[in-house]
């Protein structure tokens, strides 16, 4: 896993490109993360870094957790993560040091891993975006139904994964590969190209992108 940012989504807006185009944008507040605790193949086994970010007030904070930020000498955070790294990362950072927004540059592509909405219990048409059934020819209480869901005397059964209503969203998503329009390093803002998943103020990691490199032609 690449090295990331935990942070929250503030909104979107809409930026006019070079070629005068409305391009949407969603606004990220991420960081300054602390560094709570680091791992190393020495002593667990693999490298990792647990950050952190968001205030927590003192008497909302277990014992346990109390205990684990005074070690780290960092104030208790409402969020905590893992994040594996490389052993030439984790040299960069130490227990009670910070990542900042300076991780992220403008022109870069960034992944960002949310929760999205949930819907609570859905049907087919909104869950699976099914047709429903026609409405003429005398059909009656039967208009968003998904239809007859038995199968042959071979296999006699349903297939695993068959589409039908239930619980919709509220899932990890990621969006791969957004472009980095602007970084405002004075307010912790990050500035990306398209949609992210979840409501405003929801908690994000955005992380170096994975699978897409070099900046867009």
């Amino acid at each position: 896993m690449a090295l990331g940012m935990l942070g929250k989504k503030i909104g979107m807006t809409q930026r006019f490109d070079e070629e005068g185009r409305v391009v949407p944008i969603t606004v990220l507040h991420v960081g300054p993360c602390p560094v709570v605790q680091k791992k190393t193949r020495e002593t667990d086994g693999y490298d990792a870094l647990q950050i952190g970010f968001g205030a927590r007030k003192k008497q909302r904070t277990t014992r346990p957790l109390s205990g684990h930020f005074q070690k780290a000498g960092v104030e208790p955070t409402a969020r905590l993560r893992e994040v594996r790294v490389t052993p030439e990362e984790a040299e960069q950072y130490e227990v009670g040091g910070e990542i900042t927004i300076d991780l992220f540059e403008k022109g870069e592509y960034v992944d960002v891993v949310g929760r999205s909405k949930g819907r609570g219990f859905a049907g087919v048409m909104k869950r699976h975006n099914f047709a429903g059934k026609n409405r003429t020819h005398g059909t009656h209480e039967y208009f968003r139904h998904g239809g007859a869901i038995g199968m042959c005397a071979t296999p006699s059964r349903l297939m695993k994964g068959k589409r039908m209503p239930g619980h919709m969203g509220d899932a990890r998503s990621t969006m791969l590969s957004l472009l980095v329009v602007d970084v405002k390093k004075e307010q912790n803002l990050l500035f990306v190209r398209g949609a992210v998943p979840g409501a405003k103020n929801g908690f994000i990691f955005v992380r170096k992108a994975v699978k897409k490199k070099s900046p867009r032609a």
